[in-house]
Formats: structure tokens, C-alpha cells, sequence
């Protein structure tokens, strides 16, 4: 099929036939780096159990991906990936549970932009404004003078003493003088904002770390403009300067013999997040770790973006499986060795570091793990960036053409049909960049606001997730009829069913663990999809669907009533919010 063949109607041109399954690999390149965005925050609240976390993950998103793979093959004339293949299958049992797929992927997907650019943006203001060490001359000619400055019996001594158990109050004096001496030497575009305030339960902030985020952004966009195909190859450098490094980083310690083994014993989950001592195995201790698998979904399971771009293949036939299982085991490989490694150098103090918490000082951890000096820490530095903006751009691909593919389908509001010469969805990409710019003014607020941001993000993942991984059976049943390109085997379409469960029994107990409010807020998040859908489908489509909607599946809009599964897609959501509310009630934060 020629490469400029159109296949989905928008409002002025068409996405393009341009690539293959290695371009689809390329795109998805960029999701091993999702990585850096929580590596710190899962030490932080599962300690030890930390490497296994991100195994387990790992593999169940592996496992999960099969039944993704195959319905893509129902499609070769869709984008937008999973969530759009998902919702045709439960359109037929609810024409709002259906959207509710494709709007649920795309706010777990969108806010990528966000929170990769504040991060990358953390990395270039160490740079241009880097905070001094307590080693620091000028540091150390303020602590030395000014060591009477913190009586022992202040307010601020209590304060440290009951965040750091067994130290003394001269430990408390000796901290906390170090801290005002840095404080003072710190450059002020540090602490300048243009505008700042609290809504609920985070913050925003209009920072330096914003203003930076943002030009990163638009760099983004000016590359999406060219189209997938320009987005691919450029991805495809990127991707290499950033997943060689990310191995070397993964192996280089462990031929070194810098790893620690008794950094992985005994296994148990911490007493309390963020704070070094061992817990046990009750229920605070199984909280914090369903809190960990959580937010390692988001991103062990991201690679299926690979198959966002079904309508851009060649041969969709062929390049669909091989795109996404590709892409698969490479994200097993470095979410399994970079983990391990991290933790095996640097232990849980040094996991439980306030910048690699925040994802701010990974690269400095990292090039300390190769036995880099300054040199390779500028280096590591700016491939951390570059791994940052191809996450970015992975983010915005896959997330813009969810957007389009759910307006051409009649979910989301017409003008998000519309593509450029170049065959990208503009319009998708504008409404992603201006919602994000409003995100990345909370991600950029501080740690607290960034997790919320994270959190909220992951409870629509897991929406999203368990509609799909249950698509799977529904459309073996109600859609027998269509040819696939590939079928998963029966064991596999089975297991993904159960961790449609599993999962959602790790966003009720643990989306807590990261903010209070982040399952409610998710939630409320999800439930907007109803004014949007209403109002493209009652009041812009009159109550009917486009033609081509599922032209795939050979079905009219007559058709589309007869209901082949019967009541089990009905007993399956109400298993599912069970599951959630359960989970929620029965676990609970440690202390």
C-alpha cells in the first residue's frame, strides 16, 4: 500500500500509511524513561521490596499487552491505540462506559508532557542555577559562623527529631545550620515565581521550573508538526543516545561487583514511606507496596502506545504484534535491570534521598553508579534530558491521535478530527499542549503536587486498563466472526482478565499512599467524559454514530444492539468497582 493512502476521514486531510513496526518501536522508545519519573517515589515508599515491584510490574504488563495486540488486529484502519479498539467493544453494553476508555487513556497518557518537562526542566535549573553543597567554601564560612544560630531547644529541632528517629539534638543543631548556610548561598531564580497559589489538595506555581517546562514543550510540538513519520526518525536517535546509556548504567555495576546484596534483604516493606526503617508484613506494609505496583503501571505498562499508530503502519497486519511485542521486551530488559541496579549501588538511604524522590538528582545517582566524575554527571545530566523529551514526545504521539481517533469515531468533539499536510493531528496536539501548561504549573509546584498530579493520572490508567484487558474476551465473543491477523492464546486472554482485577485492587488501596484525594479526584476526572460525549453525540451527531465507526467489524448501527455476552460485561463492572471499594476500605496507611 502506498505510503500517502488515506484511511480515517478527518475534517481537512488524513493520517498517512508512512511507517513500519520499527518506526512504531522507535515512538515507544521513549517509555523505558518513564522510569525516571518514579523510580525515587516507589523507593520511597516500598524500600526493599523496590526492585521486585518493578519486576512484577513489569511482567504483568508484558503479559497484559497480548490482549492489546490482538484487538489492535481488529482495527487496521484506527489510531489512538488500545482505549479505541477497547470502546468498540463496549459500545454495544454502554454508550458512556465506551468513551469512558477513550478518555480515560488519554488523561493517563497526556500529563507525560507535564510531568517529563518539569522534571527535564529540574535537570537545566541545577544546571544554570545549581544549589551549593554544605562542602561548599562559602557554605562552610557561613556554618562556621553562624553555629550558634539554632538553639537546641527550638521549635525546628523538634520538628527534625520527630522526621529523623534516633538522632540527637545536636545532630538536629548541625542539619539544620547546614540547611540555612546552602539556603543562603542559593541562587534566587530558585525560589522566584511570577505567580503562585494552593487549590485543594496542591499547589501551583508560575516558577522558573514552569517557564523552562514550557519552552520544552513547544520544542515538542514543533516536532510532532512534521508528522509521524519525522517524529520517528528523529525518535530514533534520540532513542538510541538514551536506552545505550541506560543499559550501560543497568550493567557497568553489576561487572564492577558494586552491588550490594544485602541492599535487597531482609525483603520488607518500610515502617512508614519515606523514612529508612524495615516495617513488616501487615496491612500498612501491603499498603505501601499496592501503593508502589500502582504507580508502577503507568509506567511499566505504557509501551502498548506502540500500537497508537495501527492506521500508520504499511502492513498493519504484520506490524502491529511485531510493534508491540518488540517494544515489550525492551522495556522488560531495562525495567527489570535498571531498578535492580539503582537499588543494589545506592541502598535505601540512598533511594530515600529528598532528589531522587523528586527525580532531580537520578543522573547525579546515576553517573556516581558508572564511577563518573563531573564530566560524565554533565553528560549523564543531558541524556536524562533528552530520555525526558523522547518520553515527552512518545506521550504527545500516542495521546494527540488517541484524541483524534475518538473524534473521528464520534466520542470527543469534532474539531479534534482535523490533521495537517504532514498527516498530524494538530488540533489533538494544541488542545494536549494548552491542557498541559496548566498541569506543569502544579507538576511544577513542588513533590507533593507532582505524585497528586502522577496519582490522578494512574487512577484513569487503571480505568482504562481494566476496560481493555476485558474488550478482550468481550470481543471474542460478540465479534468471533472477524478475522485476526494475530490471536493471543486462550492462557493469556484469561490472564489478563485477572489482572483487570488485580490492578483495580491496587488503585483502591493504594492511590492513597500518593495523596488522600487522588482516588476521589481521579474519579471526578474520569466522570467528565459525560458532558463531552453528550454533547458530540446528542446534540453535534443527533444520537448517531459515524458510518465508519466500526466499519472493521462489519457492523451497522442495527447490528450493534445484539448483545452476544449477555449480562457479564455488566457483572464484570460491578465486580470491578466492588474490588476497588473494597480494597480501599481494607487498606490502610501505616501509623
Amino acid at each position: 500500500m502506498e505510503a500517502t493512502v488515506p484511511i480515517a476521514l478527518g475534517q481537512t486531510s488524513e493520517l498517512k500509511r508512512a511507517i513500519d513496526w520499527r518506526g512504531a518501536f522507535w515512538v515507544a522508545s521513549g517509555v523505558p524513561a518513564l522510569v525516571l519519573f518514579s523510580i525515587g517515589g516507589i523507593a520511597g515508599t516500598t524500600g526493599k521490596v523496590a526492585f521486585l515491584v518493578w519486576f512484577v510490574s513489569m511482567v504483568m504488563g508484558f503479559i497484559q499487552s497480548f490482549t492489546y495486540a490482538e484487538i489492535a488486529g481488529l482495527f487496521p484502519n484506527k489510531s489512538g491505540g488500545a482505549s479505541v479498539y477497547g470502546a468498540a467493544a463496549w459500545v454495544r453494553y454502554s454508550k458512556l462506559i465506551a468513551p469512558l476508555s477513550v478518555w480515560c487513556n488519554w488523561f493517563a497518557w497526556s500529563p507525560v508532557l507535564s510531568l517529563g518537562c518539569s522534571i527535564a526542566a529540574a535537570y537545566i535549573l541545577n544546571v544554570l542555577a545549581p544549589i551549593p553543597g554544605a562542602d561548599n567554601p562559602d557554605v562552610a564560612k557561613w556554618i562556621a559562623a553562624h553555629a550558634g544560630s539554632v538553639a537546641a531547644d527550638s521549635p525546628r529541632v523538634a520538628e527534625w527529631l520527630a522526621l529523623n528517629a534516633g538522632k540527637t539534638a545536636q545532630d538536629a543543631v548541625t542539619a539544620l545550620v547546614a540547611q540555612d548556610g546552602i539556603a543562603a548561598f542559593t541562587p534566587a531564580l530558585r525560589s522566584w515565581t511570577l505567580f503562585s497559589h494552593s487549590l485543594g489538595p496542591v499547589s501551583f506555581s508560575l516558577n522558573a521550573t514552569f517557564w523552562i517546562g514550557a519552552v520544552l514543550m513547544l520544542v515538542t510540538f514543533a516536532i510532532q508538526h512534521r508528522g509521524i513519520l519525522g517524529t520517528a526518525n528523529v525518535q530514533k536517535y534520540i532513542g538510541l543516545l538514551v536506552i545505550i546509556p541506560m543499559l550501560i548504567v543497568g550493567i557497568v555495576p553489576i561487572i564492577t561487583g558494586q552491588i550490594n546484596w544485602s541492599n535487597y534483604t531482609p525483603l520488607a516493606p518500610l515502617a512508614v514511606a519515606y523514612a529508612p526503617g524495615l516495617g513488616e508484613w501487615n496491612i500498612g506494609g501491603w499498603t505501601l507496596v499496592l501503593g508502589g505496583l500502582f504507580i508502577a503501571a503507568w509506567s511499566t505498562y505504557g509501551f502498548e502506545t506502540a500500537i497508537c499508530y495501527t492506521s500508520e503502519f504499511r502492513d498493519p497486519k504484520t506490524d502491529t504484534f511485531k510493534a508491540i511485542f518488540y517494544s515489550g521486551l525492551l522495556c522488560l530488559l531495562l525495567y527489570t535491570l535498571v531498578p535492580f541496579t539503582f537499588q543494589g549501588v545506592l541502598g535505601v538511604d540512598g533511594m530515600l534521598d529528598p532528589t531522587v524522590v523528586d527525580g532531580s538528582g537520578v543522573a547525579a545517582a546515576m553517573a556516581g553508579m558508572v564511577g563518573g566524575g563531573g564530566f560524565v554527571t554533565s553528560i549523564l545530566i543531558l541524556l536524562m534530558i533528552l530520555a525526558l523529551m523522547l518520553s515527552i514526545m512518545t506521550a504527545m504521539a500516542g495521546s494527540s491521535r488517541t484524541l483524534y481517533q475518538g473524534s473521528v469515531d464520534g466520542w470527543l468533539p469534532r474539531y479534534l478530527s482535523h490533521v495537517n499536510e504532514h498527516g498530524a493531528p494538530t488540533r489533538a496536539m494544541w488542545t494536549d499542549l494548552v491542557v498541559n501548561l496548566f498541569a506543569l504549573a502544579i507538576a511544577a509546584a513542588d513533590a507533593t503536587s507532582f505524585f497528586f498530579l502522577l496519582a490522578v493520572s494512574n487512577v484513569g490508567y487503571i480505568i482504562f486498563n481494566f476496560l481493555n484487558l476485558n474488550a478482550g474476551w468481550i470481543h471474542r465473543i460478540d465479534n468471533a466472526h472477524v478475522k485476526r491477523p494475530w490471536k493471543a492464546p486462550n492462557i493469556l486472554i484469561a490472564l489478563g482478565t485477572l489482572f483487570a482485577f488485580v490492578n483495580a485492587a491496587f488503585m483502591g488501596a493504594g492511590a492513597k499512599v500518593w495523596n488522600p484525594s487522588a482516588l476521589t479526584a481521579g474519579f471526578i476526572t474520569a466522570a467528565l467524559i459525560i458532558p463531552v460525549f453528550v454533547y458530540r453525540h446528542y446534540i453535534q451527531d443527533k444520537g448517531v454514530f459515524p458510518d465508519h465507526m466500526l466499519e472493521d467489524l462489519q457492523l451497522t448501527e442495527k447490528e450493534m444492539t445484539v448483545r452476544k455476552a449477555g449480562i457479564w460485561p455488566y457483572v464484570t463492572l460491578i465486580a470491578g468497582v466492588a474490588v476497588v471499594l473494597i480494597a480501599n476500605r481494607i487498606f490502610v496507611l501505616p501509623g
